[in-house]
């Protein structure tokens, strides 16, 4: 019996990620709806933009606070957008995320492109700082 309390927290934190998931998706398509207001959309874009980028605000590396925005912080953003989003635009942002999650996706390599872009002007940034030491 204690063998099974373990593995069903882990499906219930499978679940809520599962969840949270399609939340984040429901955001990305409720910003996207012209019924949304302005001040809302904004606030779901930047959440919507947390979520799905590859840069974390705060290093996962640095001890407990590398983790704390991925467990905390953007799940409760994504639980403050959706409380926020009228319910009829978050009923029809649902229904489109649960379609674009049990189908396939395309790959679309062109929502790399931001992150991209920042690694590569810090790359040459780093380049430039590195050569001026040299020439020193």
């Amino acid at each position: 019996m204690p063998d099974e309390q373990p593995a069903g927290r882990m499906a219930a934190l499978k679940q809520r990620a599962r969840g949270l998931k399609r939340e984040a998706y429901a955001l990305y398509f409720a910003y996207r709806d012209p019924r949304l207001p302005w001040y809302l959309r904004l606030f779901a874009i930047y959440v919507v933009a947390r979520t799905f980028s590859p840069i974390d605000l705060i290093p996962d590396f640095i001890p407990v606070l590398g983790y704390l925005d991925d467990l905390i912080l953007v799940p409760l953003y994504i639980t403050l957008a959706v409380r926020w989003i009228p319910a009829p635009v978050l009923a029809d942002a649902r229904a489109r995320a649960d379609q674009t999650l049990s189908g396939e996706k395309p790959a679309r390599w062109y929502y790399a492109l931001p992150a991209i872009l920042i690694w590569l002007i810090l790359l040459a940034v780093l380049a430039r700082v590195v050569y001026g030491l040299i020439q020193n």
